[in-house]
């Protein structure tokens, strides 16, 4: 009994060393998939930027598609976390300018701390399997997105209400593009505050004139009752 017992740690110490040296290579992975792209990183760089030999790498992974396959998985689980902390019934009940903080916040938030994503996803030669998991998550974000302006906007058809989604969110990925492009601190900051003014600006109609929302080009001919400052 005794002898069993002293001998349970050892797997579990060896287990944890394995994890940190897995999370070490990933993290290589992300910075020189930022830096070079999918397609341009080869493994010895992915060793280099860890500081371990190619050897040390292939005992954990057998080439540069599995470590974007691990790599991938990992992030699209902790932005489908980000995305279910912005879409959940409680900000539904906030007015339009809080509930664009409470969704854009935690997005930008997951982007910004993570930048290897877009720079994984939308790699033209990604693994299948990654890209194919990415179109599920998009096409999820799409049809809460719609959800969210058929709660705010109920008289609009389903074609009006994806019409809307799908610029809203375009509008939002190019803006993204933008946030990450711009230095940390106030400069990011105004970038974000600029995004949500476009939001704010694109979606307000929806909500002020009801029952005129129709068709989109409706209640865009006039003004949308924010103050331009």
């Amino acid at each position: 009994m005794s002898e069993d017992t002293s001998e349970e740690p050892k797997p579990r110490r060896r287990q944890a060393r394995g994890e940190r040296r897995i999370a070490q290579l990933l993290q290589a992975a992300a910075n020189v998939f930022c830096a070079n792209g999918y397609t341009a990183t080869s493994t010895n760089a992915i060793a280099r930027e860890a500081h371990v030999s190619p050897g040390t790498l292939y005992q954990y992974f057998p080439n540069k598609e599995a470590i974007a396959i691990e790599l991938g998985e990992r992030l699209l689980h902790d932005m489908r976390e980000a995305h279910g902390q912005a879409f959940t019934a409680e900000n539904l009940g906030l007015p339009l300018p809080d509930l664009l903080d409470a969704v854009v916040d935690p997005l930008i938030e997951f982007n910004c701390a993570n930048p290897a994503f877009l720079a994984l996803m939308h790699g033209s030669d990604v693994p299948g399997r990654i890209a194919e998991e990415h179109d599920e998550l998009h096409a999820t974000l799409l049809t809460r997105v719609e959800e969210v302006i058929g709660h705010y906007a109920p008289a609009l058809s389903a074609a009006d209400r994806g019409r809307i989604a799908g610029m809203t969110f375009a509008a939002f990925k190019g803006g993204l593009d933008l946030v990450l492009a711009a230095p940390e601190g106030p400069e990011r900051d105004a970038t974000v505050a600029e995004l949500k003014t476009l939001l704010l600006r694109y979606l307000a109609p929806l909500v002020e004139e009801p029952a005129t929302a129709t068709r989109p080009g409706a209640t865009r001919s006039g003004t949308s009752g924010i103050h331009t400052p």
